[in-house]
């Protein structure tokens, strides 16, 4: 039986903005949103009900859209904080299944994080989280999920992406990258040359890279693995077969990678950014600079 192909849904070509600054960032997601609304409308006449309500939802006035595209699979950056006065900020790339239709985990989980963020920040501290759909993530169940095709396509834009932040920002702030699943691929291609302070590898099924070093950032690299997550069972190695590379090699949390390694607890592959959990305050811990207090597996 072949697997019924889900119709290509109408949407607007993103809105056309010029490079953001600080200045620009409140008309920027005003755009944003008046995209996202058109978005939903055209979603909704074509029938598409649940990918309609998801528009509409990043369209709603108190939400802050750094980009968004609502075609195909959709893309979307949105912020949680101040960006434009933030000293310590933070971008979650995703993992596999993540797209306008599933985004509600994906903002949640950035939301967990911005909110443990303004508890732990030291006064007079500005904090600022970014929900970064910024490619086509692959589907968990799919050749797609065990290559790094999606990365590969990936990595030009999340470097634009860290580097039009940093003309928002300032180079005085902070900036720490925080890659669930996939999303760890991606910053790996991505890392060679990539102006962020940390990087986080977390639930990662490996970077491509056989090593830390061998991802050529100045960052300092992380990692971290909840006892209850399944990603601990791949297979981690890399593989030429005719001409594709299968897997990504070394374990992140291998002595052998290099990573500073801290305690991530007995969630699951889902539970980085689990609220009250050890491992969201060490993320915030490592995002607000305070690495000292990390707790370390």
């Amino acid at each position: 039986m072949t697997a019924a192909v889900r119709p290509r849904i109408p949407a607007p070509a993103p809105a056309d903005l010029a490079p953001v600054t600080a200045a620009t960032l409140e008309e920027a997601y005003a755009a944003n949103r008046a995209n996202a609304g058109l978005a939903a409308r055209m979603a909704a006449g074509h029938g598409d009900r649940r990918r309609a309500a998801a528009d509409r939802a990043l369209a709603a006035p108190s939400r802050r859209l750094l980009a968004f595209d609502g075609r195909g699979a959709g893309r979307a950056a949105e912020v949680f904080g101040d960006l434009a006065h933030a000293d310590r900020v933070a971008v979650l790339v995703p993992g596999s299944d993540t797209s306008l239709d599933t985004y509600g985990r994906f903002r949640t989980a950035a939301a967990a994080l911005h909110r443990a963020l303004t508890r732990q920040a030291p006064a007079g501290t500005g904090t600022a989280v970014i929900a970064w759909l910024g490619y086509t993530t692959p589907a968990t169940v799919s050749t797609t999920a065990i290559t790094p095709d999606r990365a590969d396509e990936a990595a030009p834009d999340l470097r634009e992406f860290v580097r039009g932040l940093r003309g928002i920002t300032g180079p005085d702030s902070r900036l720490t990258l925080l890659c669930h699943s996939y999303g760890s691929v991606v910053c790996g291609r991505a890392a060679d040359g990539l102006d962020v302070d940390d990087l986080v590898l977390l639930g990662s099924p490996g970077t491509g890279a056989d090593s830390a070093a061998d991802l050529r950032t100045r960052a300092r690299v992380w990692a971290a693995r909840g006892g209850g997550d399944w990603v601990a069972e791949v297979p981690h190695t890399d593989v030429d077969l005719f001409g594709t590379t299968v897997g990504f090699g070394t374990d992140p949390v291998s002595p052998a990678f290099g990573a500073r390694v801290f305690s991530a607890g007995d969630g699951g592959h889902s539970d980085y950014f689990r609220p009250g959990s050890a491992c969201l305050a060490n993320l915030a811990r490592i995002v607000l600079g305070e690495t000292s207090e990390v707790t370390h597996a």
